[in-house]
């Protein structure tokens, strides 16, 4: 019973789209990992290639690309996803979510990195005069 909402990022026009995938068309995000590309026909993007960012839980809690595993986790940090250090050589300890996604994720953070080719235009000849 996973419901992700999605937000797909696209760098090149600097806009993003948000898409709600409910049940089956969430199936192809659960076991996949942070840094992974996958087709972008999940998100109603034929043709394009997406790569999955990050994302977060149900709670707000931040998945981090260097934790494995599905679950929350509690880690020191010093800086990055999850924690901002005020003062130098901070160190904090945070919670936060591994790698993987499950479905216990509730939104999740794709970038397109890979367009369609567009078909070469069709040059139009100009009548003689």
């Amino acid at each position: 019973m996973a419901k992700f909402k999605v937000i797909v990022s696209d760098p090149q026009a600097g806009t993003s789209k948000v898409v709600e995938l409910e049940e089956a068309r969430a199936a192809p995000f659960i076991g996949r990992r942070l840094g992974e590309t996958l087709d972008g026909s999940a998100v109603d993007l034929p043709a394009h290639t997406v790569q999955i960012l990050g994302g977060s839980d149900k709670d707000g809690v931040p998945m981090i690309g260097n934790v494995h595993g599905g679950v929350r986790r509690r880690v020191v940090l010093t800086d990055g996803v999850g924690f901002n250090a005020t003062k130098k050589g901070e160190r904090r300890r945070k919670t936060v979510r591994g790698n993987i996604i499950t479905d216990e994720i509730a939104q999740l953070n794709l970038k397109i990195v890979e367009r369609p080719a567009k078909p070469a235009e069709a040059k139009v000849e100009q009548p003689a005069k």
